[in-house]
């Protein structure tokens, strides 16, 4: 007597793309699942509604698939994914109209037309936000250089601008007041070069790197620098003076607190003493530093004026001589207003802020 064929009860659901059967079967062990001229092949060991047996299937797709099915052994059943050819929505799963007994929708997976239609376009745009982020960088990786990039920055400059402080006060103390007439040639070249990388900082509050307004860091940088390379570079007179000493020492000060505050807020670190000490040291050495600066070039007018450098005649008619000295003295203007307008509103922020309050308490 020919031996009964065994089926076991199998559920199917179908997405777009793909057809998901579950075969109910236990315990089974290297089943025998293959795809050949469009019909699946089935076949394996296990505890079905039989029993423990042999059970087999065979199902002829309604339309073309793809002949490498992928299956997942699981302790109570088959679980059978099978890529279509064509993206598009089957009636029906197999090619013979009436269903055979043993199949059945899996409604735990079973989606209609429209819903599985949503769940397309959910996962398409899913890949497509997950292309874009790759693409882009995601906004976690994108702060986290930018924090990076800033650290870096200012520790470059705080280290600059701490070899020109201590180097202008071991000097000091070695030499004392000899030290202000060498000071040109002593720190010049890395005065030079952090100067120079300020301009990072202009780029980085115009392109919205930082939130910095661009204008006063403009009008610093420009400051700076002219005094820097314009009354000191181009003036050998002008280096061998003792405000050399005061301009850039005042400047190390400033920076030797400011930078080291930016860089523990790139970390989200608040260290109270240094966000005081920043503050606070700014209060007097700002006003002092344009001071020095104004100094330095008032003893340069008649330096520029004897060299006769950057002066310049208009052409006919006028004939008119224009000393260089006219335009510092303008420059010397605009920088007791520009000190005098944020020498104001430092104090007024601190005010507002509580840290002139807390500097009174301290000394109390």
């Amino acid at each position: 007597m020919e031996n009964q064929v065994l089926t076991p009860h199998v559920y199917w659901a179908q997405r777009h793309r793909e057809l998901y059967l579950r075969v109910e079967l236990s315990d089974v062990q290297n089943p025998a699942i293959s795809i050949t001229e469009n019909v699946l092949h089935f076949k394996a060991q296990g505890h079905g509604a039989k029993g423990d047996n042999v059970y087999e299937f065979h199902l002829e797709f309604l339309d073309l698939v793809k002949p490498e099915p992928i299956y997942k052994l699981t302790q109570r059943q088959v679980n059978i994914t099978v890529q279509k050819k064509v993206s598009q929505w089957w009636e029906r799963l197999t090619k013979q109209e009436k269903r055979p007994l043993f199949l059945a929708p899996d409604f735990d997976r079973w989606l209609d037309e429209s819903d599985a239609e949503m769940e397309l376009r959910a996962k398409e745009e899913e890949r497509l936000n997950k292309l874009r982020l790759e693409s882009e960088g995601s906004p976690e990786t994108l702060a986290s250089l930018r924090k990076g990039y800033l650290f870096m920055y200012n520790l470059v400059q705080f280290l600059g601008f701490s070899w020109i402080f201590v180097n202008l006060t071991v000097r000091f103390f070695i030499l004392g007041k000899e030290s202000f007439y060498d000071t040109f040639h002593s720190v010049a070249d890395m005065m030079y070069f952090c100067q120079m990388l300020a301009v990072v900082e202009t780029i980085n509050a115009a392109i919205g790197v930082t939130k910095s307004p661009v204008m006063p860091s403009l009008i610093q940088l420009l400051g700076r620098n002219f005094i820097l390379f314009i009354i000191f570079g181009t003036m050998e007179e002008m280096q061998n003076k003792a405000v050399v000493f005061f301009v850039f020492y005042l400047w190390s000060i400033i920076e030797i607190f400011r930078y080291p505050f930016y860089m523990l807020a790139c970390l989200d670190m608040d260290w109270k003493v240094l966000t005081w000490l920043r503050y606070t040291v700014w209060i007097p050495t700002y006003p002092l530093g344009c001071l020095a600066e104004a100094v330095s070039v008032i003893q340069s007018i008649p330096v520029f004026n004897e060299t006769g450098r950057f002066s310049f005649t208009l052409p006919y008619p006028v004939k008119i001589k224009v000393r260089f000295s006219f335009f510092l003295q303008i420059y010397l203007i605009m920088l007791f207003l520009g000190c005098h307008g944020a020498g104001h509103r430092s104090w007024v922020f601190c005010l507002q802020s509580g840290w002139l309050n807390f500097h009174l308490q301290c000394h109390q």
